[in-house]
């Protein structure tokens, strides 16, 4: 059967772009892998954060908008973004959140010790310790590789229907089932990320800065994509043809719980257009825009992936 590893990326909406970068570099230790526009909406920015190669299971992504008004997390969505960190980094983490005024509490499922907060737009996000998945060999700031974010630990899904969400889990994309734990049902990726479907009853999503606005499952290559676009079909779905993204080529559907998912190919990666130790430095502009440079630079905000004051003591 078709089978996915697991996660590819996840995107989110904020306002403040560099308050964006600011927390996922500055605070989080990610590196900014590119920086771009929405290819929709070319006024508006696409930064990408992820390890050092901008490995597929690594990389977060945010449109970042200041005219957007604030969202409500809630059915439909995902809910919380889940990374790994190394085992035995988690009280450096600690005292790393308490150091930038990051609020956080910990708390444990499924045995696992996780550190929860929320980035300045309200995005939630934990850390947990695993020894699943390789070293990021990322420094940055006062980030460094020893302890530096190694990808996705998975995701919390806040589905309207949750059996029809766990469906798609299982008989489509290939997870394996673990089992429940008091309001969560659990299960796994071939690459160890958990998912984990909240069973509680939430308020209905709304889209806007401080949301999820899709996660991305992983493709091998374009043949394995193009086969998930023909499984799709053949259930029942409705995926949209296959875009290119320059980076990867794209699919979207809604699963039956409201939550719009994307099949992402792993290949090209983000070394197709700039140098892998230049990623993140430059805009880069699809072939289609490049003539628009000059006007997308004015119109866009000027930042920058900074270490902040709190790492220069």
């Amino acid at each position: 059967m078709q089978k996915t590893t697991g996660i590819h990326h996840i995107t989110a909406m904020v306002n403040d772009a560099q308050r964006n970068i600011d927390f996922y570099a500055g605070v989080l230790g990610l590196r900014l892998v590119k920086k771009t526009i929405n290819f929709d909406r070319p006024e508006v920015y696409h930064l990408y954060f992820g390890n050092e190669a901008g490995d597929p299971g690594t990389v977060i992504t945010f449109f970042p908008w200041e005219n957007q008004m604030n969202g409500r997390i809630g059915t439909g969505q995902v809910g919380v973004t889940s990374y790994v960190i190394p085992a035995g980094s988690i009280a450096f983490w600690k005292d790393r959140l308490k150091k930038f005024g990051v609020r956080f509490i910990q708390n444990v499922r499924y045995g696992e010790i996780y550190l929860q907060f929320q980035d300045p737009d309200g995005l939630e996000i934990e850390l947990v310790e695993r020894n699943d998945g390789a070293k990021n060999p990322w420094s940055f700031g006062g980030v460094s590789s020893e302890v530096a974010i190694k990808g996705f630990g998975g995701a919390t899904l806040i589905s309207a229907q949750p059996n029809k969400t766990a469906e798609v889990l299982e008989d489509i994309l290939g997870l394996e089932p673990v089992g429940q734990e008091e309001s969560f049902l659990r299960f796994k990726s071939e690459i160890g990320n958990r998912i984990d479907i909240k069973l509680t009853p939430s308020v209905r999503g709304l889209m806007g800065a401080g949301t999820v606005h899709h996660i991305a499952w992983r493709a091998r290559d374009e043949e394995d994509h193009k086969r998930w676009r023909e499984l799709l079909v053949e259930k029942g779905f409705y995926p949209t043809e296959i875009l290119d993204r320059n980076y990867f080529k794209a699919l979207y559907f809604h699963e039956g719980g409201g939550i719009l998912f994307e099949i992402a190919t792993d290949e090209p990666g983000f070394a197709v257009d700039e140098p892998a130790d230049e990623l993140g430095k430059k805009l880069m502009l699809p072939s289609w825009l490049e003539s628009k440079r000059e006007e997308l630079e004015h119109k866009l905000p000027q930042v920058e992936s900074r270490v902040l004051e709190g790492d220069k003591q």
